[in-house]
């Protein structure tokens, strides 16, 4: 940077920020006027009787070696005021541990050489690391943010730990650059925690970690191993428009995760959700995937989704999920899901038959949209044709013998909807007497119906025959 492309005051023989009285940035001062600026009393606090408040720091565009940090953290007791670290350079490491912020601390376009430890460090407001490039490892754990935390933009070469670190309030990652691996094992965010775009080179672990509000990794690029099992989710969780090239763990419960437009590349994709909710529309999946249910689980939707190797889904709710548009619903393999079905009772209309009821059988939610059932959900139905479809080719991936029944029942119904002429009354005779040869009761009553009618029309035949059958004549004996 050049002196006048600074925001401040520069130091006469560098680009930091200079002190008013000296005209030297904290770098270019003797130890001694270091100390009496850092034990200055500040404006308007003299008299005090009890406590002093923790200097202010001014390091904007300075070069920052190890000794001269050691020096102001000793002096001040590792107290520091409102603290401004913008577009500094850290030679050496920079050792905060312990280090109590009173003030806001920017560390905006900073950027650590060597090691960056915030190790148990608290930070009474807010904190930003804007756009800071750490080249070496940077350690946040067990450091205490009260208010807000900005990381967007940072760069991290090393390790990133913020295992069991604690956000007050929001924090922010996004478009950050992790190169290295990334752990947030036993974090506690109590505000929202944002990772839109950020990238993660190596793996990442969110194991154990508490979200307290939305948790957004919206556009976020894994290129590795990604393990996202946070025990608790406040808001929802949010990976839309996410890619992971190595594979992709996500465990939660308690909330609704979004993975609409997912991309998985590379490795296999497992989700196990608790009293959950999520959406997997327009999600690609290359490799093996698989959807775990406990409790009640709910999918909203299938729609767009294109499953290389097949998408196991099991204990999941299915009564309103739509299955338009699924690609290769053969892949799909369904085990002790629920679906919908058609609503109760006795129905009138004005079309034929004018007196309908159905049988309790497994639908799906598209059918469901399709004929304008009570409660139906989904966007654009399909027509009877793609449901036809939809029930063949999901039929061989139900392991229930009832519902893959049904399903073979619903594609036949969609078939004989979808005919026009001579071939719909074929369908509608074949319905009628059979159910399409899954209803045997339906045809066994047909059967008993024609042997009551036969036997009694054999009855009324034996009688009338009888009654017009002239009498003997009995001849008297001599």
């Amino acid at each position: 940077m050049r002196p006048w492309d600074v925001g401040w005051a520069a130091c006469s023989a560098c680009t930091g920020a200079a002190h008013p009285e000296y005209g030297r940035c904290l770098a270019h001062l003797t130890p001694e006027e270091i100390d009496a600026v850092l034990t200055a009393t500040p404006p308007g606090t003299a008299g005090r009787a009890r406590g002093r408040p923790a200097p202010a720091i001014d390091l904007r565009g300075v070069r920052v070696p190890a000794r001269l940090l050691e020096h102001i953290l000793g002096v001040t007791g590792g107290r520091l005021g409102r603290a401004r670290f913008d577009h500094a350079v850290f030679d050496g490491d920079a050792r905060f541990g312990a280090t109590v912020f009173e003030g806001d601390a920017s560390f905006d376009h900073a950027c650590f050489h060597g090691l960056a430890s915030f190790y148990d460090a608290h930070f009474a407001t807010n904190v930003c690391f804007r756009d800071a490039h750490f080249a070496g490892h940077l350690s946040f754990s067990e450091a205490r943010v009260s208010g807000y935390a900005v990381f967007d933009e940072a760069t991290t070469g090393g390790d990133a730990v913020f295992d069991s670190a604690r956000f007050g309030k929001d924090a922010s990652f996004h478009g950050s650059v992790f190169f290295g691996p990334a752990s947030f094992d036993g974090a506690r965010f109590a505000g929202n925690a944002g990772f839109r775009t950020a990238r993660f080179r190596r793996v990442v672990s969110f194991r154990r970690t508490v979200f307290g509000g939305q948790a957004s990794f919206a556009g976020a690029c894994f290129s590795a191993a990604a393990y996202l099992a946070p025990s608790t989710v406040g808001g929802g969780l949010s990976l839309a428009g996410a890619g992971a090239s190595a594979g992709l763990a996500l465990t939660a419960a308690g909330c609704s995760v979004d993975l609409r437009r997912l991309r998985v590349s590379g490795g296999p994709l497992t989700v196990r959700l608790r009293e959950a909710q999520a959406d997997l529309e327009g999600a690609t999946l290359a490799d093996a995937a698989t959807l775990v249910g406990r409790g009640p689980v709910r999918l909203v939707s299938l729609r767009e989704v294109a499953a290389g190797t097949g998408l196991a889904l099991s204990g999941v709710d299915l009564s309103g999920c739509s299955f338009t548009g699924l690609r290769h619903p053969e892949r799909l393999r369904l085990s002790g899901c629920v679906f919908a079905a058609p609503p109760r009772g006795v129905r009138l209309a004005l079309t034929w038959p004018p007196l309908r009821w159905w049988r309790r059988r497994s639908v799906l939610a598209d059918e469901r949209a399709w004929r304008g059932w009570p409660e139906a959900e989904g966007d654009g139905p399909p027509t009877a044709t793609q449901l036809e479809a939809l029930y063949s080719r999901l039929r061989a991936g139900v392991d229930d013998r009832h519902t893959a029944t049904d399903f073979a029942f619903g594609a036949m119904e969609m078939r004989r909807l979808a005919r026009t002429g001579p071939g719909r009354w074929l369908l509608c005779a074949y319905w009628l007497i059979s159910g399409y040869g899954l209803r045997l009761g339906r045809a066994a009553g047909w059967v008993a119906l024609a042997v009551l009618i036969t036997a009694a029309g054999m009855l009324w035949t034996s009688a009338g025959t009888m009654a017009h059958r002239p009498l003997p004549i009995v001849q008297e004996p001599h």
